[in-house]
């Protein structure tokens, strides 16, 4: 308990956290004026293992149950670690433990084929009953684009479409592949609002058979197909290629393996649009709580990762641009809806799931909103000359598609 204690004290910075044992025994940390949160433990064991390992213990506790929000909210008590993270983060031990993370972070991220879809599996595979409880109804899974801080969630989801659509400068005829196609919305869209052809893959069995569905509906068939099928397995060429929230899944040992795949794929004058989970401050680790409950084999790369293995693959990088807070409005969104269908969600697994879903929405929109996270649009092509030299085409081409657009759903 005195180890403990001791961190929190040089932790608190701002904001006031209570800390009450199993025995009622209450310890305050206060900092200039922040959020006020109380937590009991319920557990003597955890004062050593929060000691040792805050990141991951303080979510499993939350979830187990052991950790109890007696005042104040989760969101709260992530909202102290995130305006504080720095004076934990550099303390000696975590010091040490960060740096060991960062060198083993490649060994924790080489995903082979078996295990890019046991990781997929974990995740994607869940329930799809799941995902409608708190997605926008054309079941995005990756940030919005939000142009008015009001826009509902199905509007901004809809606004990124649009906005990859027009980067990508569709032409009739055009063949594109969709790495990690999700449900299916993005490669639906490109084949309603522009005469192109679309394949999506994904290693995921349930998004696989409800895209598959969902297009028919559409009467998409013979303009969008997907297939069950690793990225490393597929055969081109491509006019264009599109990748919306898979490169995190890919590993980092296998960047340049990925960029060198999407050149192979490319026609001579194809061009391909990436849009990825960022951070800022040069390489680091993902948060071992989420990589061992959320997304085993995330990597979420920096800047300087990405645009390095591009150029490995002798690709132009002919456009980055960094989505800021939009994914936070994102998480904020789909965190209301499922706590507004939290019940339901606990009929299909249970209280410790609810908590634990509850937990990665919170922490993820507090990350992007207060921490490193941001989202990258990287647009590359293998020819200089293939795309406008300028982006003034962007603004004409998003007007163009939301006049073919269908309604919103």
């Amino acid at each position: 308990m005195r180890l403990l204690d001791r961190m929190l004290s040089s932790f608190v910075r701002v904001g006031c956290l209570t800390l009450i044992g199993p025995d009622g025994a209450a310890t305050v940390h206060r900092g200039e004026p922040g959020p006020e949160v109380s937590i009991r433990l319920t557990d003597p064991a955890l004062y050593r293992s929060l000691f040792l390992n805050p990141e991951l213990k303080a979510g499993e506790a939350y979830m187990d149950g052991t950790l109890v929000v007696e005042q104040g909210s989760i969101r709260e008590l992530l909202m102290i670690f995130a305006l504080n993270r720095e004076h934990l983060r550099g303390q000696p031990l975590q010091q040490a433990l960060r740096k060991l993370a960062k060198r083993l972070r490649k060994l924790g991220a080489r995903n082979t084929r078996a295990t890019s879809r046991a990781n997929v599996a974990h995740h994607y595979d869940l329930s799809n009953a799941l995902y409608r409880l708190f997605l926008d109804r054309d079941l995005h899974y990756s940030c919005a684009y939000f142009q008015q801080p009001d826009d509902s969630l199905e509007l901004a989801q809809r606004q990124k479409l649009r906005h990859i659509a027009a980067k990508l400068d569709l032409k009739p005829g055009q063949k594109i592949l969709d790495i990690g196609s999700g449900w299916g919305g993005l490669a639906m869209y490109l084949a309603e609002v522009a005469e192109v052809e679309v394949l999506g893959v994904t290693l995921s069995t349930e998004q696989h058979a409800l895209a598959t569905e969902r297009a028919r509906q559409r009467g998409l068939e013979q303009r969008v197909r997907f297939e069950l099928r690793d990225y490393r397995d597929v055969q081109g060429p491509f006019d264009r290629i599109v990748s919306v929230g898979m490169f995190e899944h890919v590993g980092v040992s296998q960047h340049t393996e990925f960029f060198a795949k999407v050149r192979q794929l490319l026609a001579p004058d194809g061009a391909a649009l990436l849009h990825t989970i960022g951070r800022m401050g040069g390489p680091g680790a993902v948060s071992p709580w989420f990589r061992k409950y959320i997304f085993p084999g995330a990597h979420v790369p920096a800047i300087s990762e990405v645009a390095t293995a591009a150029e490995s693959a002798k690709l132009w990088v002919t456009d980055i641009e960094i989505l800021r807070r939009h994914y936070a409005e994102t998480l904020k969104h789909w965190e209301a809806r499922f706590q507004q269908h939290r019940a339901e969600a606990e009929a299909m697994f249970d209280a410790r799931f609810c908590r634990m879903w509850e937990f990665y929405l919170i922490a993820g929109e507090i990350g992007f909103r207060y921490g490193k996270q941001m989202v990258i649009q990287m647009q590359m092509t293998k020819n200089l000359d293939t795309l406008p030299i300028s982006r003034d085409y962007l603004r004409q081409a998003e007007q163009a598609l939301q006049g073919r657009e269908r309604p919103l759903p």
